[in-house]
């Protein structure tokens, strides 16, 4: 397994998640493809296509009048989210056993730091994704696909090139030469126009972009520049991050591609915003403050955050806060590359926080996307 790694980080992603749920629940959706989201009315979007909807090309955040025109047999299931995040605090449930270091990224993935749990022994480090493989299926029906290296970020490219129900290993030391033959838009960091871009000049794969000067990195990407340049050649040092002091809560996804439909966002919105909602419940959490990380197109990022009346932990307000924030921003021509909602200003110790329980809804009505 080659050298003592000096920690072991687990990404683990459960396949297909909204849809795994519905096939778990449904005995009668097994084997049959699945897209879970909106009506095909112009307005709805898949979701989460299950793995035999996928192979008719069906993806999540297409619109779902779309996708039914590449599946005709596929079955539109509505969106259960309260079943989605209790099957998620199971799985978490799974992964706190095994170690405290976690971070979760949204209801169907987290890093694991299992340093600990695996003496820096890598058979053992194996043993442990492989058990909590086992369990997450035993216990819960679902299947997660799990990428294992000393390295944050090469672990989240592990986990997704075998799924579903995968598990890729990078040994301690291997980390450059495992991503050198991979697609360059694979590295966290190169989306889909500056990948586009990086092979117009020739850099085809992570291994292309690692052997570039190290001045052209800042000449190319700026201030990011360092940052992809030691990912791109294994070096990465990111820690797997567990806060005691929450000050607040926040969910974000980047784009595959630059989003620009009002629907699309919105959905996205609702997505992050239950994500949220999800975790301040866990905590006992309500706060006054919801803010929207916005970065553009050409990477520029900024955020806005509006204050409310009254504390909330509901998913419904919070969306509508942050969609209104979001809306003001949208204009002819501008394309985002990734969204955050996050809520702060959590009420005193002391002091209960009054919690918002409902609200109205946004005015567009969209339901959740998944990426």
């Amino acid at each position: 397994m080659g050298q003592l790694a000096a920690r072991w980080i687990i990404h683990a992603d459960l396949d297909a998640f909204y849809a795994a749920v519905e096939q778990r629940d449904n005995p009668e959706l097994r084997g049959r493809p699945v897209l879970v989201g909106g009506r095909p009315d112009g307005r709805g979007v898949v979701a989460t296509a299950s793995y035999e909807a996928r192979r008719f090309g069906v993806h999540s955040a297409m619109p779902m009048a779309t996708a039914v025109r590449h599946c005709p047999e596929g079955i539109i299931i509505r969106p259960r989210f309260e079943r989605y995040r209790e099957m998620s605090r199971q799985v978490m449930d799974i992964f706190r056993a095994v170690t405290p270091v976690i971070e979760p990224q949204s209801l169907d993935e987290a890093y694991l730091d299992i340093t600990d749990a695996a003496g820096r022994y890598p058979p053992r480090a194996v043993a442990i994704a492989i058990d909590i493989k086992e369990r997450v299926q035993t216990e819960t029906g679902l299947t997660i696909s799990v990428g294992l290296s000393a390295i944050k970020c090469v672990s989240k490219i592990a986990s997704d090139l075998q799924k579903p129900d995968g598990l890729v290993v990078v040994p301690a030391g291997q980390e450059r030469e495992f991503l050198a033959p991979l697609a360059v838009g694979k590295l966290a960091g190169i989306g889909p126009k500056s990948a586009a871009r990086l092979i117009d000049d020739g850099v085809h794969t992570i291994g292309d972009l690692a052997a570039m000067p190290d001045d052209w990195f800042t000449r190319r990407f700026g201030k990011r520049g360092p940052g992809i340049r030691d990912r791109a050649r294994g070096i990465a040092d990111e820690p797997v991050q567990t806060r005691r002091e929450t000050k607040s809560i926040s969910s974000e996804t980047t784009f595959r591609q630059d989003l620009s439909d009002p629907d699309e966002l919105l959905g996205v919105i609702e997505r992050l915003a239950g994500s949220v909602a999800d975790a301040l419940n866990r905590k006992g959490f309500a706060g006054r403050t919801v803010t929207v990380k916005i970065r553009l197109a050409d990477y520029t990022t900024f955020t806005r955050q509006q204050t409310l009346p009254e504390a909330t932990g509901d998913d419904a307000t919070i969306a509508a806060a942050a969609w209104t924030l979001l809306e003001r921003e949208m204009q002819p021509g501008r394309a985002f590359r990734l969204l955050g909602v996050g809520v702060s200003g959590f009420a005193g110790n002391d002091e209960p926080p009054r919690v918002a329980l409902a609200s109205p809804q946004p005015q567009r009505s969209l339901n959740l996307l998944a990426v």
